[in-house]
């Protein structure tokens, strides 16, 4: 922790002097910290989350941008939205619970979130990626929330960071907690896999049983791997199923797939 407010300790100072947007000043930073209901001991935690590493590249004296406090705060995310709905589902199996889970942080939900609040207009940006709108580049606000996520984790500790995802979510937590289900696993599942940088492939495997009750079997694959399969009384219902336990599948995946 303290490694890291070290490195970029003149950040909070240099945002005063920011060329290319973001905030410039604490009333900058104020206005986030309103958004997010907390007020920050370390503010430079809070200016390194919310800058881009275009900004970095364009500023010798920085050697830090936002992409550990993303990895940090990904894993702070991931982990309170699970206990949040690990509370507020009793009796809930995973594989309901993780296309939940999964809808809640994926790169959309996150970037809708950001808009919102207009976290955007906050990001400390390269002219470049100012120049092609990078303030509504749905992955670099997603990544910017992750971010400020991981900020407040390292600043005030978990119990903090818990508290200002559940004033963050809270909403949509709700809505898919009431509906019981996040939408279409198969959308789930697309999202999943981009981000490895894959797209999944649906087949029809099997079929069995009279026309008025057919069951079909489909297979879900990536690249030259086979994920999951499913069974449905419909090829869209099959590929569904499938879609679901596909997601729990893709969660367990520590590295990319191969090609």
């Amino acid at each position: 922790m303290s490694e890291i407010r070290a490195k970029d300790k003149n950040l909070e100072t240099n945002c005063r002097e920011d060329a290319a947007g973001g905030p410039r000043d604490d009333d900058g930073l104020a206005r986030i910290e309103e958004e997010l209901v907390y007020e920050f001991r370390d503010r430079a935690l809070l200016t390194l989350a919310l800058t881009h590493r275009s900004f970095t590249n364009e500023q010798p004296g920085l050697k830090e941008d936002n992409q550990r406090l993303e990895f940090l705060g990904d894993a702070v995310l991931g982990l309170a939205i699970a206990e949040t709905l690990m509370g507020r589902c009793p009796g809930v199996s995973e594989g309901r619970l993780t296309p939940l889970r999964a809808s809640l942080v994926s790169e959309a939900a996150l970037a809708q979130l950001a808009l919102r609040v207009d976290l955007g207009e906050a990001l400390r940006l390269g002219k470049g990626e100012e120049k092609t709108l990078g303030r509504r580049r749905p992955s670099t606000l997603a990544d910017a929330v992750e971010a400020v996520i991981g900020a407040v984790y390292l600043d005030g500790g978990y119990e903090e960071a818990r508290q200002v995802i559940l004033a963050w979510f809270g909403d949509d937590v709700d809505t898919a907690v009431n509906d019981g289900a996040p939408g279409d696993p198969k959308t789930v599942l697309q999202e999943a896999l981009q981000a490895l940088g894959k797209m999944p492939e649906y087949r029809v495997v099997a079929q069995e049983g009279p026309d008025h009750a057919k069951v079909f079997e489909v297979e879900i694959t990536s690249g030259d791997r086979t994920v999951s399969r499913g069974r449905g009384s419909s090829k869209k219902e099959a590929e569904k199923e499938a879609a679901r336990r596909a997601i729990e599948e893709v969660t367990r995946w520590d590295e990319p797939l191969s090609s």
